[in-house]
């Protein structure tokens, strides 16, 4: 338990191996080529998924251009169908490739489904006289997001539930957060225009907390393909290190603080073997070191050069990390229980 479950390896070492007679001396090349083979078919591979979310992503973008366009130039009800009438369409879609076994575009194409939630429920609002008739309104209109928000963390819990594919899990997560940055002031009885400072950000950061601790709680639970975990620690990551930078502001003890607990993140990378919380950490950490040039060289011609200096350094500590990631992890994880060993098995 514990162990890495990937490692790299080249022909040098296939060729030690068979002088060390671990491996017969002609089954070198034989293995060379088939591990030849299978990475190049994982390249494929690789390169197949970004193209998938590529696709997806720029389909549900295309979603929300048309929210704002739909609103100008229909009524509430032909917003609200037409809204249905796409969420139908990708959904037939979305069994379609079920059919076929093509799981990560059914997961992508449920994912626009849920994203037109909004749309047809915010056409419905409109029906009914709860926003405005003309114009796109911007703030203080909290109580009109909600149902919208609401309504797509249960379209999401559907589609999740019918199709059990990991991409499902992001866009609630999304919802979520949204919910939470509009359900915070309602729930103290402030406006959006009275609001107790750092509100936002603390709601992010205790959102992105909950997120980063149901993610383990998965990865604990489950740890088979597909990997559902995955986007809970994208998104919890995601919502922990924007609440917790625009909170770390203040104080030179608070930069200092936030130094800090971008360094835990790092390390929570190496034990969970999530490599999403190494990135936020290091952009935290060289925001940090980037601050700190700022005011120990302000006004000077060696800013630059330190800046240089700490992107390089940044550069070093990931050649480092590579060569170290799998003994630091098996050194953390002797810190868990067993059943917590090896999280992360994804090495996402």
């Amino acid at each position: 338990m514990g162990h890495a479950r990937t490692v790299n390896i080249d022909r040098h070492q296939l060729d030690a191996a068979a002088r060390a007679g671990l491996i017969a001396p002609g089954q070198a090349e034989g293995l060379w080529q088939f591990l030849a083979a299978q990475q190049g078919s994982r390249a494929t591979l690789r390169l197949t998924h970004v193209l998938y979310h590529l696709g997806g992503l720029i389909a549900i973008g295309a979603m929300t251009l048309f929210m704002t366009l739909a609103w100008e130039r229909l009524d509430g009800w032909g917003i609200a169908g037409l809204a249905l009438l796409l969420a139908a369409g990708a959904l037939l879609l979305a069994e379609a490739l079920r059919r076929r076994d093509l799981l990560l575009p059914t997961g992508l194409t449920a994912a626009l489904a849920v994203a037109l939630t909004p749309l047809a429920v915010c056409g419905v609002q409109k029906a009914l006289g709860l926003w405005p008739t003309e114009g796109w309104p911007a703030s203080g209109f909290e109580n009109r997001w909600l149902p919208m928000e609401a309504a797509t963390v249960l379209t999401g819990l559907l589609a999740l539930w019918r199709y059990r594919l990991p991409f499902l899990v992001l866009p609630i997560a999304i919802a979520l957060w949204a919910l939470s940055q509009d359900a915070a002031p309602l729930f103290l009885g402030a406006s959006s225009s009275d609001l107790p400072w750092g509100l936002h950000e603390r709601v992010s950061l205790a959102l992105g907390l909950a997120l980063i601790l149901t993610a383990v709680w998965v990865d604990v639970r489950t740890r088979r393909t597909p990997d559902f975990a995955f986007w809970l620690h994208l998104a919890g990551a995601s919502a922990f290190w924007v609440g917790l930078s625009l909170m770390s502001t203040g104080s030179d003890l608070a930069r200092f603080v936030y130094l800090g607990l971008n360094v835990v993140m790092v390390l929570g990378a190496a034990l969970l073997l999530r490599r999403v919380y190494a990135v936020f950490g290091a952009l935290g950490i060289t925001a940090y070191l980037a601050w700190l040039a700022q005011i120990v060289f302000a006004n000077s011609l060696l800013f630059p050069l330190a800046l240089a200096a700490i992107g390089l350094g940044v550069m070093a500590l990931g050649i480092v990390w590579q060569r170290c990631e799998a003994q630091l992890a098996r050194r953390l994880s002797t810190w868990l229980p067993e059943r917590w060993q090896g999280l992360g098995r994804h090495g996402s």
